[in-house]
């Protein structure tokens, strides 16, 4: 198959011009075909793994990997349970916190939230929050201050920026578990959290000594966040712990709640590969049509060579070549277009949004607000050779129909 004598000639015959035209014309559109197709998988592919990246870079490197939930009350002896959780090998970090809902006001204007009572010191050990946020307002956020962290989304909703004042109301129970006027608690923005997605419009940070006293709590905390070394084992590592905890916990992970983010990323990614083949296999079959066509247009240098001393290999050999050609040229060609593409493709997009003037991905809605792109070589190279594997298998029966031509009979018939 490899022969230099076949591949001489399957180059010529894929390049001299066609006696018929419209084999050309198809010739023309299967290469076009298999390189539109390997450019558009390569593409999607890439924004797949962007939005994996995203996820594991912006979302599960602030949210915790686990967490340890009081059972219908805090948990009061928290330091010992967080030293217990650390004690697993898998574990990397603890933090403590206290979270609640609280309804934020600034003027008319109202946002219903998370609030989140963290410490700084130790948050940072188990979150990658303080990338996000002003090195000077983290650093400086702490205790009997007011400070709020509020989310850039929310900051949008509310019309606030740094350093203005909003009116936090906070869920008050009596004794009897009765719900009673909330709260009216004053609150100083000291700084914006902004991951650019959806946690940006629903999440605000305030200091644990703080959280504590408004819940009135004394020393007790809702639950303990974990940091695991493996995130995607976070449930199995998570009940390991629990089992060895003196008290009642509730065992969650980031699966609970972004589980699916992680499932749907997966499952298009399978997606992606199934048309990836089916698509390049449409395009790589039109090379059949474009071989036999090929074949008639030249049963008589076909036959010219038979009677050379050309043999049915030979024969064979040269249109699996020049089929071959095509694949690989559109392959080629598909793959620098699709790696061009991706590499460039969020500030395409940001530039089409901008055209257009509409955001095509919403922060309110989805876990980023912008379209994320990361070529891979390997995709790159799997996309291609599936391409050209393709090709060369729609190659093999124009071929075979080719070395059993007869060139008494084609010669005959002229």
């Amino acid at each position: 198959m490899f022969s230099p004598l076949s591949f001489l000639i399957g180059n010529r015959f894929s390049r001299a011009k066609q006696r018929n035209k419209l084999v050309s014309f198809i010739s023309l559109s299967s290469t076009l075909g298999i390189t539109i197709g390997v450019a558009v998988i390569i593409i999607g592919l890439s924004a797949m793994n962007g939005f994996e990246r995203e996820l594991q870079n912006r979302v599960l490197s602030v949210i915790p990997h686990a967490e340890l939930e009081g059972v219908k009350k805090p948990i009061t002896e928290w330091q010992v349970v967080m030293n217990k959780a650390v004690e697993h090998p898998q574990v990397v970090a603890a933090a403590p916190y206290v979270a609640f809902t609280a309804l934020l006001e600034r003027g008319s204007k109202l946002k219903a939230v998370e609030v989140r009572g963290v410490d700084p010191e130790l948050e940072s050990m188990v979150s990658k929050l303080p990338q996000f946020i002003d090195k000077q307002a983290w650093q400086s956020f702490s205790g009997q201050q007011k400070s709020v962290i509020l989310g850039a989304g929310v900051a949008k909703v509310l019309g606030v920026n740094v350093g203005d004042w909003i009116t936090a109301l906070i869920p008050n129970e009596n004794a009897q578990k009765r719900l009673k006027a909330p709260q009216r608690i004053r609150l100083q923005v000291t700084g914006l959290l902004s991951l650019g997605g959806q946690i940006d419009h629903g999440l605000a940070l305030i200091p644990l000594q703080d959280a504590q006293r408004y819940m009135k709590m004394n020393n007790q905390v809702t639950g303990i966040a974990l940091k695991v070394d493996d995130v995607l084992m976070a449930r199995k590592i998570v009940r390991e712990v629990g089992n060895t905890l003196p008290v009642y916990v509730y065992l969650k992970s980031w699966e609970q709640k972004y589980g699916f983010l992680f499932r749907d990323i997966q499952l298009v990614r399978t997606i992606m590969y199934l048309v990836m083949v089916l698509v390049i296999g449409v395009a790589s079959f039109n090379i059949v049509s474009t071989l036999m066509m090929a074949v008639k247009d030249r049963a008589p240098d076909i036959a010219i060579l038979r009677t050379m001393g050309a043999t049915d290999g030979l024969i064979k050999r040269i249109f699996i070549w020049q089929g071959l050609l095509s694949g690989v040229m559109g392959s080629i060609v598909g793959s620098i277009i699709g790696s061009a593409v991706a590499l460039n493709l969020t500030l395409m997009i940001k530039g089409l949004e901008r055209v257009v003037g509409h955001q095509f991905l919403s922060g309110d809605i989805y876990f980023v607000d912008f379209l994320p792109s990361q070529l891979q070589i390997n995709d790159v190279i799997l996309v291609t050779m599936t391409a050209i594997i393709l090709s060369l298998i729609a190659t093999w029966y124009p071929a075979r129909r080719a070395s059993k031509l007869q060139p008494a009979a084609v010669l005959s018939a002229k």
